[in-house]
């Protein structure tokens, strides 16, 4: 690391991926939650915007903080931010003199893009032979359909799992949290890691593939599994469980509250704190199969019961007995509750446009080498000159590159 580098740089961050560099050419949502935790975990992870406009997702226009894309604001926070025109020679040169440096380089475009920019691994490679190439795509680098781009919601209804979401005899639903984009994020970070472990053996990098597809599958365990049993494709069914009972949502006075009988004893303990030990031995539903077979009078019987106490009449009884019990919370009361704060998965900064904000904290916890969040999401081009200057370029080469459409540097904070 040179002279001119950052005081932040110069800090050591105390996460287990501390010395690690990555060059995130990823926008919007899969690829940037990979370099978020990524970054999370120590890594110096320099966020590689395209011009013009940068990342897509900070034309996502609502909500927005003093003018800043809320969405954005969140996938992004930890990473500093370049803005390069990599369709210009010159910036195409400026990300093959970054890419010597780099351990990891991170995409989600559609296949062949970067090698159209003669960007693709096979010359990064050359320069960089240790480097870790992670491709986050729709359907991955290889089969029929490669080429094809990739959208969470098309990979949900090609995955099988919007057709196990929802309640029988409804309308196809999705998840409502973008799962085949966040965890083929997760995915990739997983892969990078193991991929990093190898280099500091062997100092060879590689590719680290993943997509959305393959991201939403793997969310299909239970269903895969009964389907390859049974031959048979599972469909919706609400809240419940496909392999156990009572496992659900329950209706009590004032609201929702999840009851969890994942085996005998939980089951006979729920009977008797709803009054009703004669439940443990009636043939419906004495045994796990039997009650999944009369699910419907089960649950018809449970919420007759339920809906005559609140929620946290019952939370406090079944909790008293052993139960795995909880509250269907919304997003806002789950955020709020002390349980997710002591785990730090509420942090607060400060971003020079959007101004004081709230941000989702990692959520691995290490005893000897913390996670750390103190950087908000960059400004475009915030960290253009600060990143050039750590590769070797001059002040006046940086001046000139601004002059010529190639990069862009952020003096300030963007009109709100």
């Amino acid at each position: 690391m040179n002279a001119n580098a950052t005081k932040a740089q110069q800090d050591v961050h105390p996460g287990p991926l501390a010395g690690m560099r990555v060059l995130e050419l990823a926008q919007i949502m899969a690829g940037p939650t990979c370099g978020m935790m990524l970054a999370d975990m120590g890594a110096d992870v320099i966020k590689v915007e395209k011009l013009p406009g940068g990342d897509d997702a900070r034309g996502y226009r609502e909500p927005r903080v003093n003018g800043v894309s809320a969405p954005f604001l969140m996938m992004n926070r930890n990473k500093r931010g370049i803005a390069l025109n990599l369709k210009h020679p010159q910036g195409r040169n400026i990300l093959l003199r970054l890419v010597r440096d780099a351990d990891v380089l991170t995409e989600n475009y559609r296949r062949g893009t970067l090698e159209k920019l003669g960007l693709g691994y096979d010359v990064l490679a050359e320069v960089n032979p240790g480097l870790i190439y992670c491709a986050v795509s729709g359907y991955g680098l290889d089969g029929p359909l490669s080429d094809k781009g990739g959208f969470d919601l098309i990979a949900q209804g090609f995955a099988g799992l919007m057709a196990v979401t929802g309640e029988p005899g409804r309308p196809p639903v999705k998840n409502g949290n973008p799962v085949a984009d966040i965890n083929a994020g997760i995915l990739a970070a997983a892969g990078v890691a193991a991929a990093y472990a190898h280099k500091l053996k062997t100092g060879r990098g590689q590719i680290v593939d993943t997509s959305l597809l393959e991201a939403a599958l793997q969310q299909t365990y239970w269903y895969a599994a009964i389907h390859f049993a049974t031959g048979e494709s599972p469909g919706p069914s609400g809240s419940a469980h496909l392999l156990t009972a009572p496992y659900q949502a329950f209706h009590a006075s004032d609201g929702w509250i999840n009851i969890g009988g994942a085996n005998q004893a939980n089951w006979e303990r729920i009977a008797d704190v709803l009054g009703h030990p004669e439940w443990r031995e009636d043939p419906l539903f004495a045994t796990n199969s039997a009650r999944l077979a009369n699910l419907a009078a089960l649950t018809s019987r449970m919420n007759a019961v339920l809906s005559a106490r609140t929620k946290a009449e019952w939370i406090e009884r079944f909790d008293a007995a052993g139960v795995p019990v909880g509250p269907v919370n919304s997003i806002g009361e789950a955020l709020a509750h002390p349980q997710t704060l002591a785990r730090g998965m509420v942090v607060d900064l400060v971003h020079p446009q959007a101004g004081p904000t709230k941000a989702l904290g990692c959520p691995i916890h290490f005893s000897a080498t913390p996670t750390k969040i103190t950087r908000p999401a960059p400004l475009l081009g915030e960290h253009t000159r600060e990143v050039l200057r750590e590769h070797g370029y001059a002040d006046a080469d940086i001046d000139a590159f601004v002059a010529g459409g190639v990069i862009e540097v952020a003096s300030g904070p963007a009109p709100g």
